[in-house]
């Protein structure tokens, strides 16, 4: 989806920004690649600087509820320094490298619910306004893909996802934001856990999986939640039994047993939550190469779209500030 804006900070005849992204979802660590497209206005300007931002919509626990916010993940100046003359065109290439944490908003082209957008901001003589927006959809890494995949052969439905603002402590998390998987267990574990909450730290060297258990009370013990971490090569994944391999993870995390290095907590902006997103009530269905995620409720790609639109307005002055506090 390509949002085309006339720069308003700029004033009535400023230049107009079309950026267009390549087709697909990109990786986590993995490049994004388009163009920048610029119209010409009404009279010749010299383009400083162009900026593309990585924002994602997150929650944030506040005392006594929670609401959602806009954080920029990542900033990329991609051109600048050139005189665009009065209607003219001029287009930027650009190719620049996604962080390895970005979080995963679709699997097997069903979206999971997290909203990323890239912003496109122009800046002339001081002037600095967000001229574009648009949609990011990003795939999973094999590995994770891999594990979400067993998670569905082993019976495991997902439930939904979203990012949470904050860090999980004893991992190497360097966004300011984590991502939550929230995933409901099969009938054989349903007396033992309530839900299990996925967290992938995804590094150049490979991937910490954060595996969070909401364990209801027994006979002789109280409801409580276990957090435990694993970890598992890129390289790994193809020779990997990922079924055999997070089942022995799941057993871990049901008995309730500290895994070797594990945090014994998340960050202070973790809390006992159940939520619902947009791909509530999902399902982790069996397809012919391993499994992918079906969205219920009617939710097409259109609507999925208009969401990721919807989402962001009204944040330019939060957002603003955020950018403001980086600069």
């Amino acid at each position: 989806m390509v949002f085309k804006k006339l720069l308003g900070a700029l004033g009535v005849g400023g230049p107009s920004v079309d950026t267009v992204l390549q087709p697909g979802p990109a990786l986590p660590g993995g490049p994004l690649s388009g163009e920048v497209r610029l119209r010409g206005g009404g009279s010749d300007v010299t383009v400083d600087r162009i900026s593309l931002l990585l924002v994602a919509r997150v929650e944030r626990e506040g005392q006594e509820e929670e609401d959602e916010g806009t954080v920029v993940l990542e900033r990329f100046t991609v051109g600048g320094g050139f005189r665009l003359a009065e209607e003219t065109d001029h287009t930027v290439p650009f190719s620049v490298t996604l962080p390895w944490e970005t979080p995963i908003t679709e699997l097997h082209g069903q979206h999971l619910g997290p909203v990323l957008g890239i912003r496109t901001e122009l800046e002339i003589a001081g002037a600095r306004d967000k001229g574009d927006l648009d949609a990011l959809a990003v795939g999973p890494l094999p590995a994770q893909e891999a594990i979400l995949e067993a998670f569905g052969q082993l019976g495991y439905a997902f439930s939904s996802a979203d990012l949470e603002l904050g860090h999980i402590r004893g991992t190497g998390q360097q966004l300011p934001c984590y991502q939550e998987i929230e995933i409901l267990p099969p009938a054989g574990h349903a007396q033992a856990v309530n839900e299990i909450e996925v967290t992938f730290i995804a590094a150049p060297g490979g991937l910490e999986v954060v595996i969070e258990a909401d364990k209801r009370a027994g006979l002789f013990s109280e409801g409580h939640d276990t957090v435990h971490r694993f970890t598992a090569s890129h390289h790994a994944a193809p020779q990997t039994d990922w079924n055999a391999q997070v089942d022995a993870w799941l057993k871990e995390v049901i008995a309730g047993r500290e895994a070797h290095g594990a945090p014994s907590s998340y960050g202070d902006d973790h809390g006992d939550r159940h939520r619902s997103g947009p791909g509530a009530g999902a399902v982790v269905a069996g397809v012919a190469a391993g499994v992918a995620v079906g969205v219920v409720g009617g939710m097409v790609a259109a609507e999925v779209v208009d969401e990721i639109g919807d989402a962001f307005e009204g944040e330019e002055g939060e957002e603003g500030e955020e950018d403001e506090e980086e600069g």
